[in-house]
């Protein structure tokens, strides 16, 4: 039997052959422009219906709203593939400059869009939501419409978005140059070598402490030495964002996300409560780790370190036919789709300079196909990630034959379904692991995974509501930022670090994505969903995965109350699904003191 070998990079040729240079590309952006100049004559010419039967208009526009939507989205996936796979690609940059150029226009026209749909009488709004096409569309039009009469007029929000693209949107760009430029110098075996920034990353999950805390040491020294560079950034990220809610007559600096992730503030207060009450035996287990690694505690550069002497290092081979072995245990599609992925070169993980750090998921609409990205170094974590990003993936494989505007499923949910893969293969190689070694290394390293939701992203959150408030009265320095992040960190992990990260602000590309403020707080959602999911599809088995499929097909067409409700049975703003979920994780951390006694 012959083992197909999977190759450690991806095919973008596939969708546009040359990549930035690529004139098929630039065809396809002028393709859009067009589209784009149709769709606007559409929804200006829109007359608004006064009655039911009168929908032809809304009709031609909903049709042109999904095909030039799925076009922007196809090419800002391939450009944003570009700029991670090489970070000193300048055309690929540039080309991004386009793409927010075209959507700002989107964005422009919507704004139009969704006017007219406020417009529309109640009586006769409602007798459309109840007849096709748009009674599939029930969820998304309302929520379109709900959140228009919350917004200034059509012609401030038109100068929002337009000063966006060379104001908010440019401040992203520029922090992302900045980390692009930024080589970490790693003395290794004698030899001093630039690292980039994911390359360096990687150092973290070393089983040599001093290895960590070299690196350690060198991470926070460049962060430091760019830290005036990304503070601006972040300040006028976070000025923009402040100045733009104080015009819509916003108060609340977490309105937005949780409106973009449809949640309610009453679930994630009670989410992050129940977490809060629940850290202790976390705390036991940073304890335990510290002295099983012979050290009085732990410092920030340990938390990722393996436990036991030696790296186990699995091949990126090994590590997809492992993924493919524990999906198998869940279902048929799940493992098909998955090997596909592999065949037709849809993941880029080799291990080498100028890659962006982290990893990602992108869709690409227009050929039912989706990109993984990461930088694949052979430890078990890596296995967890390329698993986590597949899961993404099969999200929005899960989404195919549903409706263009019922695909866009916010970030809370979208990382349930990458959380749920990531939970399979975890679980699986603590189940399945040979030696009680191997069992201790992966059972921590899953343990590792819970750390990080319920105290690193809280950190994140944390500082990040502080900072906003604070941004309110003027700019933040960046020793200030430090302040506020250390302050964060310490009440996250409970005051159980002997060293922390002050320039985590700096380092975490997170904060500066602006398509998403608050890009934290959903991953803890989605980890805790998952792991309510995953209690179920233990009891099911493989029956299972119909109900999953069809689950993750009602993520972008209601709210998470609703999907939480409709598919388990749960309330989502009280502490019983939270509490069995986080005790669920316990379990973990209670194996791991017993192995560790």
């Amino acid at each position: 039997m012959t083992t197909t070998t999977y190759a450690q990079t991806w095919d973008l040729d596939v969708f546009f052959e040359g990549g930035s240079n690529s004139e098929q590309f630039h065809t396809y952006l002028k393709d859009i422009e067009s589209e784009l100049e149709s769709f606007r004559s559409l929804v200006t010419e829109l007359s608004v219906p006064k009655a039911a039967s009168e929908k032809d208009g809304l009709t031609a526009v909903i049709n042109a709203f999904q095909a030039v939507a799925r076009k922007i989205r196809q090419s800002g996936a391939f450009v944003s593939c570009l700029q991670a796979q090489d970070m000193n690609d300048k055309k690929a940059t540039m080309l991004y400059g386009n793409i927010m150029q075209l959507n700002a226009s989107l964005q422009t026209i919507l704004t139009g869009f969704d006017q007219k749909l406020v417009s529309i009488e109640k009586s006769i709004w409602d007798e459309l939501l109840s007849e096709d096409p748009f009674a599939e569309l029930a969820y998304v039009l309302e929520e379109r419409r709900t959140r228009a009469k919350d917004k200034l007029s059509p012609e401030q929000e038109t100068l929002i978005n337009s000063l966006g693209i060379d104001g908010y949107h440019a401040w992203g760009q520029l922090y992302n140059t900045v980390v692009g430029n930024i080589k970490i110098p790693f003395e290794e075996n004698g030899e001093v070598k630039e690292l980039s920034a994911g390359q360096a990353f990687n150092k973290f999950s070393s089983s040599d402490r001093d290895t960590r805390k070299k690196m350690f040491e060198s991470w926070t020294t460049v962060w430091e030495e760019q830290a005036d560079y990304i503070s601006s950034s972040l300040n006028h990220l976070g000025g923009f964002r402040l100045n733009v809610y104080k015009a819509r007559g916003w108060e609340d600096i977490h309105k937005e996300p949780l409106d973009i992730n449809r949640m309610s503030k009453e679930t994630l207060d009670t989410m992050w409560t129940v977490i809060t009450e629940n850290k202790a035996p976390f705390v036991e287990y940073l304890d335990r780790k510290a002295k099983v690694l012979g050290i009085e505690k732990l410092s920030w550069y340990d938390l990722d370190a393996p436990i036991g002497k030696s790296e186990s290092k699995i091949s990126y081979q090994e590590g997809c036919e492992f993924i493919l072995d524990q999906f198998s245990k869940f279902g048929k599609e799940l493992t098909d789709f998955t090997r596909k992925s592999f065949e037709d070169r849809w993941i880029e993980a080799e291990d080498r300079a100028g890659k962006r750090p982290g990893g990602f998921c992108t869709s690409f609409p227009e050929s039912d196909q989706s990109r993984i990205f990461m930088t694949y170094s052979g430890t078990p974590s890596n296995v967890s990630t390329l698993a986590h990003e597949l899961g993404h993936a099969f999200h929005q494989h899960a989404m195919k034959g549903v409706h263009t505007l019922n695909r866009s499923y916010a970030m809370n949910v979208a990382e349930t379904a990458s959380t749920f893969a990531e939970m399979i293969v975890a679980d699986a190689s603590v189940k399945h692991a040979k030696t009680d070694e191997e069992r201790l290394a992966l059972l921590e390293d899953k343990v590792q995974r819970s750390v990080a939701f319920y105290m690193n992203i809280h950190a994140r959150f944390i500082f990040e509501t502080a900072f906003y408030e604070e941004r309110k009265n003027g700019i933040v320095s960046a020793e200030r930022l430090n302040e506020l992040m250390e302050k964060a960190q310490k009440e996250a992990y409970c005051d159980s670090l002997d060293e922390y990260h002050p320039q985590f602000w700096a380092s975490k590309m997170h904060f500066y994505l602006t398509q998403v403020p608050f890009y934290n707080f959903p991953y803890t959602f989605g980890y805790l969903f998952s792991l309510g999911i995953y209690a179920q599809a233990i009891e099911e088995g493989t029956d299972y995965e119909e109900k999953y499929i069809a689950l993750l097909k009602d993520t972008a067409s209601m709210t998470v109350e609703a999907l939480a409700e409709k598919h388990l049975g749960v309330d989502l703003t009280k502490r019983d699904f939270w509490e069995k979920a986080v005790k669920l994780s316990i379990k973990d951390v209670e194996e791991f003191l017993e192995l560790t006694k």
